[in-house]
């Protein structure tokens, strides 16, 4: 929050905020620091609370718990990085990029295949789990209900659709939508998801700006 309100040169330009995963709960904080700055804040696919019912996020907590691990699975992956480009490419677009696209594909290959951007990763997936192993705060939630809205997928554990209903009877009110058309949490890496929540995200705020929420100046961001 620091970092924006030094970025922005008029302080009285309303901050809107548009997280996905980790980022709709760093969102949240900005708003806890800064309610009067924000005026709106979108969470995408959001991962608010951790989910002790799903398997893949209890293997990653786990290993996330161990220095030697977390070590050992840097360099493996890292290594892939010293294959030739066409190598690399096809290793990931045959097994964590099978839909992605061209440019998400090649984006692997120049940035995550390196020791030190998995071992951050990996830092910040245990400092996630961590933090978001307590309950949300409702009461402040409830607080800023007009300012915050939700998207969720139909098969994403990282913000499950428990996760929506738990929303949905603690906060009535908080806007929540559920998106039915098979994009996955990794939305950014396809052309078809890029742009189906970049739809989503530009009706959104133009919903709320047209609202009887918002009443401050209508300024451009």
């Amino acid at each position: 929050m620091d970092f924006i309100k030094q970025e922005m040169l008029d302080a009285g330009v309303p901050i809107i905020l548009v997280g996905h995963s980790i980022g709709s709960h760093i969102s949240l904080r900005m708003l806890e620091k800064s309610p009067e700055k924000v005026l709106y804040c979108i969470g995408l696919y959001p991962f608010l609370k951790v989910n002790s019912d799903s398997f893949q996020q209890s293997i990653i907590r786990n290993l996330c718990r161990s220095s030697f691990t977390c070590a050992a699975v840097s360099l493996i992956v890292s290594s892939f990085g010293f294959l030739p480009r066409s190598a690399s490419k096809f290793i990931i677009s045959k097994s964590l990029g099978k839909s992605w696209s061209t440019t998400a594909i090649e984006a692997a290959c120049s940035h995550l295949l390196n020791y030190h951007t998995v071992r951050n990763m990996l830092f910040m997936a245990m400092t996630e789990f961590e933090k978001l192993s307590e309950e949300p705060d409702w009461a402040f939630w409830e607080m800023n209900k007009r300012k915050l809205a939700f998207l969720f997928g139909t098969d994403d554990h990282w913000g499950p659709l428990q996760m929506l209903e738990e929303i949905s009877c603690q906060v009535p009110e908080i806007s929540l939508s559920i998106e039915r058309e098979g994009h996955t949490h990794a939305f950014s890496c396809t052309q078809a998801g890029s742009t189906w929540v970049a739809e989503y995200v530009a009706s959104s705020i133009k919903d709320h700006l047209s609202s009887d929420t918002f009443s401050g100046p209508r300024k451009a961001l």
